[in-house]
């Protein structure tokens, strides 16, 4: 991919950020899951999950090097003409570095998670992520996460998401685009980190239960994905046609030539 597309791309999710429409983005793991979601003429921007791509290469969920990761997001870049959003884990040992390599093979935003790391350091990583990118010239979308909830164990909730308030916030001061906080799931938890972090500025998962997202641009959130949901869906259905299959099933004549 060229500098320009590049460049095109990352204003292009931007504009989608910024909208007052919210941004589904379906998660994918490899190129044809990636094709499969561009055709579909809703599609503005692809999302990879990054826990999916580790299962496709037979990782763990957060034990896939970073080779392998970017091997991956790249695969999906070069497959679609839509811009790339990728969840890049926690931006590994060096974020800066990581975002660099990233934008290198097309990406133009990502998912990086703070792990519940001290305050300060967490800080720190998003601060040298959005400089990184600013020295690339582009204008990266960071989703910077944060783990507040789903790592907040047996904590009050509302500590959890005082903790996501004051990480959150940190994170758009230090550049970040949109604060993703995993385990935002009910208008409870969603409805005073829409209005501490301001609207347009929170990011979620759909997780099964979640709100449906016509509920959650209501209340003013950013952005929703699937993560790993989706390749889950996917590995149903097959796991479900073979089990049929071993019976005396036949593959269905409606079946599309998706691939």
């Amino acid at each position: 991919m060229t500098e320009a597309n590049t460049t095109a791309r990352a204003q292009q999710l931007k504009a989608l950020h910024e909208a007052p429409e919210i941004l589904s983005v379906v998660n994918v793991w490899d190129a044809i899951s990636a094709r499969t979601v561009a055709e579909l003429p809703e599609t503005k921007a692809i999302a990879t999950a990054g826990h999916s791509i580790a299962a496709a290469f037979g990782y763990a969920d957060g034990a896939m090097p970073l080779d392998v990761a970017l091997d991956g997001v790249k695969r999906i870049v070069d497959a679609v003409d839509h811009p790339v959003t990728a969840d890049l884990d926690d931006g590994y040992e060096d974020p800066a570095e990581t975002i660099r390599r990233a934008i290198g093979v097309g990406v133009v935003g990502a998912n990086v998670e703070d792990r519940l790391r001290p305050f300060d350091e967490a800080v720190a990583r998003v601060q040298a992520i959005i400089s990184a990118a600013s020295d690339e010239g582009i204008a990266f979308q960071l989703n910077a996460r944060t783990d507040a909830i789903v790592r907040g164990g047996d904590r009050p909730i509302q500590e959890s998401i005082d903790d996501a308030i004051a990480r959150g916030r940190a994170f758009l001061d230090a550049g970040a685009s949109l604060v993703f906080v995993p385990g935002a799931m009910t208008r409870e938890v969603i409805e005073p980190l829409v209005e501490a972090l301001g609207t347009g500025k929170l990011s979620v998962i759909g997780a099964p239960g979640a709100l449906p997202a016509a509920e959650l641009q209501a209340l003013g959130v950013a952005r929703v994905s699937y993560g790993p949901f989706t390749q889950r869906v996917a590995l149903r259905a097959l796991r479900d046609l073979a089990t049929d299959l071993y019976g005396s099933g036949v593959v269905p004549t409606d079946t599309p030539a998706l691939n």
